[in-house]
């Protein structure tokens, strides 16, 4: 089987592309949930805060 540089790197490229959108998408469900964790740690601060006013 004859397989040529150009198409190694060409799949190598595609390969590397797809792991970094893989990873992108990973990060971006990742920084939502802290955003989300954060929030709602927030709002139960408020709560006591206005409980014990």
């Amino acid at each position: 089987m004859n397989v040529s540089k150009k198409s190694i790197t060409r799949a190598t490229i595609l390969a590397l592309g797809a792991l970094i959108v893989a990873v992108g998408f990973t990060a971006c469900n990742t920084i939502e949930g802290a955003g989300q964790d954060m929030k709602s740690t927030g709002k139960a601060i408020e709560k006591t805060a206005d409980d014990n006013k």
